[in-house]
């Protein structure tokens, strides 16, 4: 196995962690105490998935996806001493935007949170005159959340701000898409000065058949390492009975990140227990952030399940490297 370190990327010694079982050969292996969310934890929830968690103050804290019943997506905060057990605000964030056309909610799902710099931004679908496209925020502390300007036009979807600057600009990843629920989909690249003014728009990669033969979007934050960014994204496969959604993972350049150095063939992860192959939307692995402790290489990844519940599942930067390298298409 080759020596893949990490690059600005602080230790984090209470990540949630489970040893791989024994006899399992995983990259990625699942937490035994799946699903660590149900669907019902607010008395008002249908659902709580597609959701994003960060270090907090020694603790964690996270921006959660959840449907209410009368099926609108909705934010909410949320907060665990052990990155498992979680304590969700029953109110959803109501944002402060000082434009009443961009703050006007619709709805909001698939948040991904991030520090950069001196704040916790948050990226998510957003709603603008009805449609979905990228929203973009930021919170210092979790109880006051600001709303900025859309990033893009409609339609677009799995926004993911890199943790830093690139080429002195702030950097995301999103997925162009249509009205609907998108039988397409490639990610692009974007810039910007100010995370108000979006351009430099890249390529980086589409589908490339299998069970990423009909659509990919950006998972986690992306994670810096000596190797390059490693990017843990979705795939689709359209089945004789719908989509199926999966997880795998690609190198992309440090400097110039629209352009991929490897990217693994096989997927890391596909939708296969109970709690993931039965749902409001059967058979998705929906992967939307992860936590990594900079001192050992550990990875605890979040994902959805079956678009119903939030579960958690665990790597080693070495071994995700690895993977991609010795199985790259």
């Amino acid at each position: 196995m080759s020596v893949t370190l990490l690059k600005n990327c602080p230790a984090l010694p209470n990540i949630p962690w489970e040893e791989r079982p024994q006899g399992c050969s995983d990259v990625v292996w699942r937490y035994s105490g799946n699903p660590i969310i149900p669907r019902d934890l607010l008395p008002t929830s249908n659902s709580i998935f597609n959701s994003a968690v960060v270090p907090f103050k020694g603790r964690f804290a996270g921006v959660f996806r959840c449907d209410d019943k009368r099926r609108v997506m909705q934010l909410h905060r949320g907060f665990s001493d052990d990155g498992l057990h979680w304590q969700i605000e029953a109110e959803r964030i109501h944002w402060q935007c000082d434009d009443p056309e961009v703050g006007h909610w619709i709805y909001g799902y698939d948040p991904r949170v991030v520090w950069i710099e001196d704040r916790y931004y948050i990226t998510w679908c957003n709603a603008y005159a009805g449609w979905p496209t990228i929203g973009v925020g930021y919170t210092y502390d979790f109880e006051t959340f600001y709303q900025l300007e859309n990033a893009f036009l409609p339609y677009n979807r799995n926004g993911v701000l890199f943790p830093r600057r690139i080429n002195g600009n702030y950097a995301m990843l999103s997925r162009p898409s249509d009205r609907g629920h998108t039988p397409f989909g490639d990610i692009y690249y974007s810039e910007s000065p100010d995370m108000c003014y979006w351009g430099r728009h890249r390529f980086v990669m589409g589908t490339a058949g299998g069970w990423q033969s009909t659509k990919i979007g950006a998972g986690p934050v992306p994670i810096e390492t000596t190797e390059g960014w490693l990017l843990i994204y979705h795939g689709v496969l359209t089945s004789c009975n719908g989509f199926v959604y999966s997880m795998g993972a690609a190198l992309l350049d440090l400097d110039q990140p629209w352009k991929v150095i490897r990217r693994g063939a096989p997927y890391l992860m596909s939708p296969q227990k109970l709690y993931e192959c039965v749902g409001d939307v059967p058979n998705v692995v929906f992967p939307c952030a992860a936590l990594v402790d900079g001192a050992t290489g550990r990875v605890a990844i979040y994902y959805g399940a079956a678009d119903t519940v939030t579960a958690l599942a665990f790597a080693r930067v070495d071994e995700l490297v690895d993977f991609v390298t010795s199985n790259a298409m």
